[in-house]
């Protein structure tokens, strides 16, 4: 199964989010953009219309919002998968119906605080399972190695799964990610925002998955 790194973009306007596109670009072939409308989480990204660039690259759209069937309405066909939160939705079987509707791929994301068991019974209806390793909607939340708990267990429920985690990613925390079976992870704060080389930073949590692996 293919380990990737994903660089999680924060951005407030156009400019910014071109910005950062355009310094992650150069050494990733995947981008994470964290959408946050205010409400879900206390933060606010991409909460605006957007184009992104044609390029080679794939993109996941993390949606912490409260309606995330709008924003999939408007945006969903400019993302490459779709990630929900069990914690927006009134009902995990109808936002799996609408996505597949869509002909979206489909990932679904949970909170620290909610159970892996809420997930079980659709795991052949899901494409990707994001474990937040942090409390969502900014760079820099504590890293909860707890969590990793959950990426065991799914692992062993569905071993083809991709499973992702989502923060608090370094080069250190991510040999314990790789070791508990993910297999895509997310790094905001170390990439975007505590790096002053960002291809190195990014190209040294590609050494200690190799090194792990």
């Amino acid at each position: 199964m293919e380990k990737i790194i994903l660089p999680g973009i924060i951005a407030k306007s156009k400019e910014e989010l071109r910005k950062k596109i355009e310094r992650v670009k150069r050494f990733t072939s995947w981008v994470h953009l964290d959408v946050v409308d205010g409400e879900f989480a206390k933060n606010h990204s991409l909460d605006f219309d957007f184009t992104l660039p044609q390029q080679d690259f794939q993109t996941e759209a993390h949606l912490m919002v409260k309606n995330p069937e709008l924003w999939i309405t408007k945006h969903g066909k400019k993302i490459s998968i779709l990630i929900v939160h069990f914690e927006s939705v009134s009902s995990l079987p109808l936002i799996i119906r609408f996505m597949q509707e869509k002909q979206c791929k489909i990932g679904i994301a949970i909170e620290p605080e909610t159970s892996v068991d809420v997930l079980k019974k659709y795991l052949e209806l899901i494409d990707q399972v994001t474990i937040m390793t942090v409390h969502p909607g900014f760079y820099g939340s504590p890293f909860i190695p707890e969590q990793l708990e959950k990426v065991k267990t799914l692992r062993k429920l569905k071993p083809s799964l991709d499973i992702e985690v989502d923060g608090g990613m370094n080069p250190e925390t991510i040999k314990l990610a790789l070791k508990a079976g993910a297999n895509k992870f997310v790094s905001g704060s170390y990439l975007m925002e505590d790096s002053e080389d960002m291809k190195a930073a990014f190209n040294s949590l590609r050494e200690s998955i190799n090194e792990t692996y």
